[in-house]
């Protein structure tokens, strides 16, 4: 994903952790030059809802 800060991509990385499966990052990158920053992070949107705790 692409975020305007670090905070900001963690904070939405923490949101589809609450939903589905992921593999979550623990940091993010940055393209010198361009603002902003990404995450990539892999989540599996094929878990049932219902099987949440």
């Amino acid at each position: 994903m692409a975020a305007c800060d670090e905070q900001t991509a963690f904070a939405v990385q923490e949101l589809l952790a609450g939903r589905w499966a992921i593999a979550s990052a623990d940091r993010t990158t940055r393209v010198p030059g361009e603002p902003g920053v990404r995450l990539r992070c892999y989540l599996d949107v094929r878990q049932d809802l219902d099987s949440q705790p």
